[in-house]
């Protein structure tokens, strides 16, 4: 885990954030929206449709989600030599509105890639233009550049399915955001890890786990704004706090007691609780309120500071109250 995060820096530093997602795990999360779909125009907006496996999906899955247009951007620096021993110098995108010839299959006569005058970055000005036609984002976007993608996915109010780290939980501009429950986290990856086609860093992973081209990244997640019904399902409670007070020690700088694992959240406790931030990925805005997180000694509006107990600093926690005990 600490080689995969160390990875995780070097591509933040380089750019070099090109991950590769493989189709099986698009399929496997996108098959729990299928319903959206409908009558939409898909963007994605960092993904080279040469290689991209959601433009894969989509083109090939278009009539049976009876998609209106896909619309597919590129960098002009991507990173072809993944697949071939030349670079693309040229940004370029596609708009493809399904079969034609009815043979049920996307031809190239049919996608038609097309220049872009810039660079095809997403913040570019053809970028924003093709992305006001939108319905809905639905792509990998570059770690690096998180916090900026997802802010301009808001200031364009578009509905989104995108790939980030779990780490993203807890910055200043997108913990708000999924605090107010304006964008949640989707159904996840097996195992909370993603194996990404990238050529650039040594895959770490065990012999199990180690996937040949790949690097396996941990804490990987799907971020999104259409409601889905996995939100609206309770974790089962089971823990009580009353007569195991041992098990739930306060922390020293907040009025909060530590629950180590979700799973051991007590039913019988109102007032503030620290989770990690895992808890994420059950949480249902329904059973619990989030009021905040202590995840750096920076304390602001929403932040109070690392926990400590005993004078310990222990790892990173996200405050809730159960809403049933209020």
């Amino acid at each position: 885990m600490a080689n995969e995060n160390k990875q995780l820096h070097k591509a933040k530093k380089s750019k070099k954030d090109e991950f590769y997602t493989q189709l099986s795990d698009i399929e496997r999360e996108l098959r729990h929206y299928k319903h959206f779909f409908k009558n939409k125009v898909v963007y994605c907006n960092c993904d080279d449709p040469r290689v991209s496996n959601f433009f894969h999906y989509f083109s090939y899955n278009f009539e049976k989600l009876g998609l209106k247009k896909i619309i597919t951007t590129c960098y002009k620096n991507q990173d072809m030599d993944l697949f071939s021993q030349n670079e693309s110098e040229q940004a370029i995108y596609l708009e493809y509105e399904g079969d034609k010839n009815n043979n049920n299959v996307p031809d190239v006569s049919e996608i038609g890639i097309k220049p872009l005058k810039g660079d095809g970055d997403f913040r570019s000005k053809e970028s924003i233009e093709l992305l006001k036609q939108a319905d809905i984002v639905v792509t990998n976007p570059p770690f690096s550049l998180f916090k900026e993608y997802v802010s301009q996915l808001f200031e364009y109010d578009k509905k989104f399915i995108i790939i980030g780290h779990q780490n993203a939980i807890t910055y200043k501009e997108i913990f708000p955001l999924l605090k107010e429950d304006k964008m949640w986290l989707g159904y996840g990856f097996r195992r909370n890890m993603a194996h990404f086609i990238n050529k650039h860093y040594e895959d770490y992973a065990s012999d199990a786990d180690h996937k040949e081209g790949m690097i396996r990244v941990s804490g990987v997640q799907w971020y999104t704004n259409i409601d889905i019904s996995k939100r609206h399902e309770d974790i089962i409670l089971y823990k009580t706090y009353k007569g195991n007070e041992e098990e739930y020690p306060h922390y020293d700088n907040y009025d909060a007691i530590e629950v180590s694992k979700t799973k051991n959240i007590p039913l019988d406790y109102a007032g503030a609780m620290g989770v990690p931030i895992t808890f994420m990925n059950k949480y249902n805005p329904e059973q619990f309120e989030i009021i905040g997180q202590m995840v750096t000694t920076k304390i602001d509006e929403f932040n109070y500071g690392y926990p400590y107990i005993n004078g310990k600093k222990i790892y990173a926690r996200l405050l809730i109250k159960n809403k049933s005990l209020k």
